[in-house]
């Protein structure tokens, strides 16, 4: 499942808890989303100032959210892969849901804004997120 950007032992309650922000890549985001519940991708470049900004952020809501994956593509080492998903703006993060895509926005994110996502993607219907994809390629068709 790629290589793992930042691995922590977190000493919490006297229990220690594993922390880790995965790195995608062509070859591992499809597995990836698709062997996941919910999986957040934060694409990134290095050179990037939000991106920097935004990383610390990213890596506390793995450590708050260990049912979630999260992960991180390097647009400039994956530049195929970011140009196929259509990121045009960095940072951009994409949330999954049983491998359908649920959300999609350019833009460092402040902490709370991260947890409404992170939240929001958790409560989602997806019986109904998945008729209302039907219904909408249905109308289309």
């Amino acid at each position: 499942m790629g290589g793992v950007r930042a691995l922590y032992w977190r000493q919490t309650d006297n229990r220690r808890r594993l922390m880790a922000t995965t790195e995608l890549t062509a070859d591992t985001i499809q597995k990836t989303i698709s062997e996941n519940d919910i999986v957040l991708v934060d694409f990134w470049a290095d050179w990037c100032g939000p991106c920097k900004r935004f990383g610390p952020i990213f890596e506390q809501s793995s450590e708050q959210h260990p049912d979630v994956v999260h992960a991180k593509v390097d647009t400039e080492a994956e530049q195929q892969l970011a140009a196929e998903l259509q990121i045009t703006s960095i940072p951009t993060l994409m949330a999954f849901r049983e491998g359908v895509l649920v959300f999609n926005q350019a833009g460092a994110l402040p902490a709370p804004a991260l947890e409404q996502v992170v939240d929001a993607v958790k409560a989602l219907d997806m019986d109904d997120v998945r008729a209302q994809i039907a219904a909408a390629g249905a109308a289309q068709s």
